[in-house]
């Protein structure tokens, strides 16, 4: 099961989507806010985080800044209902793993989150076999 967190400052839209998403399997954290969003990101683990690009508080650009500064290899899929190609760039430059336009199309996105998911777990399982190859060097065995 995917664990997904989603950041979007219009509530109905994240309670459309995380219900839709829950059917579909997935545990969803939902935030409006994407300081909450960081706080979430440090405490727990997500397979993806879906980021709203255009939000008052603070926009998905810094918060994916953030993210990523804290957690490199965080996946972290953009949304927007104000696609710019600029803004889509400086979005991928800055590490996200997508950028969908909105409305965006579920089923699309839920194929966005599985490949998010399957992204971290080959990253997870590389630190995993560096972490046993530098303890056997160490060791010298």
């Amino acid at each position: 099961m995917e664990k997904v967190l989603l950041v979007d400052d219009e509530k109905e839209f994240l309670e459309t989507m995380a219900e839709r998403m829950e059917a579909r399997d997935m545990n969803v954290t939902t935030t409006t806010s994407p300081k909450e969003a960081l706080k979430r990101a440090q405490e727990d683990s997500f397979d993806a985080i879906i980021l709203d690009l255009m939000m008052p508080e603070m926009d998905g650009l810094e918060t994916l800044k953030e993210l990523k500064k804290k957690n490199p290899d965080l996946q972290v899929i953009l949304l927007t209902g104000h696609a710019t190609v600029q803004k889509g760039v400086e979005a991928m430059k800055l590490g996200a793993t997508d950028l969908l336009e909105k409305p965006a199309d579920l089923k699309v996105l839920i194929e966005k989150i599985k490949k998010a998911h399957t992204k971290k777990m080959v990253l997870v399982q590389k630190k995993a076999e560096e972490k046993v190859r530098h303890i056997l060097a160490e060791k010298g065995w």
